[in-house]
């Protein structure tokens, strides 16, 4: 498989994308709209900064403001149109915002999830789903070893339980309503902690970085020994991609559950990746503080993924070593600061370069 079969089975496809207004969501219907797609994208309204608001996404697709959290709102906002493909990807995406506001982290996550694959399942040329959920959908366990797919759900946090819960949505709507052999299918998937350009989350390593080397203030470092599986943003997305476009083409066989992880050597602790970052801006580097405070929310200490499933039954392996997708990530901040008019074209520009190291490994 490679982006030349994406663009066969993509071209001319309607495809909606929940969150596309989101860091990754911006990404993959960039992508999309590169293989020749329709993308209808619904979401909240985008941050600013944001990577919608960067490369003037909404003048790329048909990008709708819509909420999710109740059917009818979101029925509202798609108005009773049908596409080939949903991907799922709005969420409340934060663990320490989850603290916060733990009954609207489940109502977008939970019920939001629910509500979509409801709208889905009503669509009379629907062939595939993709929900996205998260490498913290598992009930952790602080093994050294990755996860699998076949691992219980859990969550010691309303962010990862939320994860879970969303999780078991869609395995009761697969068993539902999506059991059929020659009808549509739907599949979930779990990546790692994702960096690339274009990121400006709150309480996220790279955009506290990038918020320091522009500011001049230090970032704080919470969890500076906390082990995550770290990958570009483009890595997940391809792996998305290529499952969705085997569910448009071959139906159930690319069904259930799926990760997208890196190799071990990725799999770092967030004060390496920070040193990493430093080594690569060159140019008054970002500063940043470690903070030891006992009041902080707890997470996890390690996490990894066992992408195995999608290595043999997919095709699909990471690209890129850690130290090229930190590259990549503080390059594309480098030109936003410099030519900010010029970041469509760049990120257009980064998406090529790593289509073609596709090609090459292909």
């Amino acid at each position: 498989m490679d982006e030349s079969y994406l663009s066969r089975i993509f071209r001319d496809r309607r495809v909606l994308v929940t969150g596309h207004t989101g860091f990754k969501g911006g990404w993959l219907s960039l992508w999309l709209r590169r293989l020749g797609a329709h993308v209808v994208g619904v979401a909240l309204p985008a941050s600013e900064p944001s990577f919608c608001k960067a490369i003037d996404l909404e003048g790329l697709v048909d990008g709708r403001i819509g909420d999710i959290r109740t059917e009818a709102g979101f029925g509202q906002t798609i108005d009773g149109q049908d596409f080939d493909l949903v991907i799922h990807m709005a969420a409340q995406a934060v663990v320490r915002a989850s603290y916060e506001a733990p009954v609207d982290t489940y109502l977008t996550n939970v019920v939001g999830t629910a509500v979509v694959l409801d709208a889905a399942r009503r669509m009379p040329s629907l062939r595939g789903v993709v929900v996205v959920t998260s490498d913290k959908c598992y009930e952790n366990r602080e093994w050294v070893w990755g996860y699998r797919e076949n691992d219980p759900m859990g969550g010691r946090d309303p962010y990862s339980s939320s994860k879970g819960c969303a999780e078991l949505v869609a395995s009761a709507y697969r068993s539902s309503f999506f059991s059929a052999p020659q009808g549509p299918q739907l599949a979930t998937v779990r990546a790692g902690n994702v960096i690339g350009g274009g990121d400006w989350g709150a309480d996220r390593l790279i955009p506290d970085l990038m918020r320091a080397a522009e500011t001049g203030i230090p970032a704080r470092l919470r969890n500076p020994r906390h082990v995550r599986p770290w990958q570009h943003v483009l890595e997940p997305v391809r792996g998305y991609l290529m499952l969705a476009a085997g569910l448009l083409d071959a139906g159930a066989r690319f069904a259930g559950s799926w990760n997208f992880g890196p190799e071990k050597d990725a799999t770092v602790d967030v004060g390496t990746l920070a040193e990493l970052v430093v080594s690569h801006w060159g140019r008054r580097p970002p500063d940043y503080l470690v903070e030891r405070r006992g009041d902080e929310p707890a997470e996890s200490v390690v996490l990894r993924l066992d992408s195995t499933k999608s290595h043999v039954e997919l095709g699909w392996k990471p690209l890129l070593r850690l130290e090229d997708a930190v590259a990549m990530t503080v390059a594309w901040y480098r030109n936003y600061l410099d030519e900010p008019a010029e970041i469509r074209r760049f990120s257009q520009q980064q998406l090529e370069q790593y289509t073609a190291a596709w090609a090459r490994a292909s």
